[in-house]
């Protein structure tokens, strides 16, 4: 294929491995070139490259040839109790028998564990739950009181659409009391300067109830507004708002200091908190649990199938064996309505044709997560997640060795 080929996209498509293997290479590849070019080895990189928009909402230069069939055999996710573990030892520094442990935790341990809590019980990608300001904590409580409906602003998602997602009411009073209630004593000492040698927009009211705008004066009195769903990361770090000590930034999460922590330190934390789990759970378990922002997204979507289909179970009257008969009988609602539009897509019924009501079975199976017959329990679904870990590859739970102690 020669060095011509890198500028074909189609050439990806058409090559006899697989795309993720393509695509690793062609970026060691373009770094190679990259550093030819640097050190001038060669004039020009043969790999075409393209700019899109990172986790962050940086812009990054990657290889314009990537392929679109990329999978990648490097999910992981983990159980409940194994994401508990994790967050207890790695997090709140707890040892390996579960007690607290004096030297492990630091001053923002509760902080810390609260941001990978709301990634894991909402699905919510890094970005996306990084960088919600103060007054866009979910405050509509779904029916059975479980759950509670946020709203993420379309210029920090992915996709660049606004989303709905459900977060549970412990979770919610997690964010609330860590993020806001028990801001760091660096919100006052921003009244002392912190803060205003930061970019700052000082919001003075807020107006309108279907599109919010705040009304921001900045250092050198110059007033503006911005719509709220149309605030960029950067222009979210740089709100704040008048508080007893003097200015406090409206973004959720912050440091020590009391100042906006960056969504690019966010992997630092994680990390850190893998390294203490190695080491303190070593002796104790075979496989240390270790997570990624984005293996507490598809956890949750493990756990949501799991919790999702004992709930159906429950409220049908059904044994599991009784709902595949069901549904090779009758199918998937959503497909039977979208045999009856003729649609060729299941997205154009879901998010066009039937977009108002395209959650009504999620909200309303959520609002049954406490039925008359009391709560799930967690030893309710422990086995399942159990089996599921023993038979599938790339899910963590609790091993053995450790269960045994």
């Amino acid at each position: 294929m020669g060095l011509r080929g890198l500028a074909d996209p189609l050439a990806a498509e058409s090559l006899p491995f697989g795309g993720a293997w393509w695509n690793r290479g062609l970026a060691a590849l373009a770094r190679l070139y990259e550093w030819a070019v640097q050190r001038e080895y060669v004039l020009a990189s043969p790999v075409l490259m393209r700019t899109v928009t990172g986790r962050t909402s940086e812009v990054v230069l990657v290889p314009a040839p990537r392929a679109k069939n990329a999978r990648t055999s490097e999910v992981h996710r983990l159980t409940p109790r194994a994401f508990r573990r994790w967050v207890e030892v790695g997090l709140r520094g707890h040892d390996a028998n579960a007690q607290p442990d004096a030297g492990g935790a630091g001053r923002l341990a509760d902080r810390n564990a609260a941001f990978p809590d709301l990634l894991f019980s909402t699905g919510v990608r890094l970005t996306e739950g990084a960088s919600p300001l103060t007054l866009e904590i979910p405050r509509h409580e779904l029916e059975g009181g479980q759950y509670y409906a946020g709203r993420l602003a379309r210029v920090v998602t992915k996709s660049k659409r606004a989303r709905t997602f459900y977060a549970s009411s412990v979770v919610v009073g997690e964010v609330g009391v860590r993020g806001v209630v028990a801001r760091p004593g660096g919100a006052a000492r921003a009244g002392g300067g912190s803060v205003r040698r930061l970019p700052m927009r000082l919001v003075t009211h807020e107006t309108g109830r279907r599109r919010r705008l705040l009304h921001w004066r900045d250092q050198d009195g110059l007033v503006g507004q911005t719509p709220l769903t149309e605030a960029t990361v950067d222009e979210r770090m740089s709100l704040s708002i008048e508080g007893p000590a003097g200015p406090e930034p409206l973004w959720l999460w912050l440091n020590e200091a009391g100042l906006p922590f960056h969504t690019a330190f966010r992997e630092g934390v994680f990390r850190t908190a893998n390294d203490r789990c190695e080491s303190v759970l070593e002796p104790v378990m075979s496989e240390p649990p270790f997570c990624t922002p984005h293996m507490a997204r598809h956890s949750f979507a493990l756990v949501m199938l799991v919790v999702l289909n004992h709930v159906m179970d429950r409220r049908m009257g059904l044994t599991p064996e009784e709902r595949r008969d069901f549904r090779l009988l009758y199918g998937d609602p959503w497909r039977m309505v979208q045999d009856l539009l003729g649609h060729a897509q299941l997205a154009t019924t879901k998010h066009i044709y039937l977009a108002p009501v395209a959650d009504l079975q999620l909200r309303s199976l959520l609002a049954d997560f406490q039925p008359a017959d009391g709560p799930i329990s967690e030893g309710a679904l422990t086995s399942v997640f159990s089996r599921l870990a023993r038979e599938s590859e790339g899910i963590q739970d609790q091993d053995d060795k450790l269960a045994a102690r």
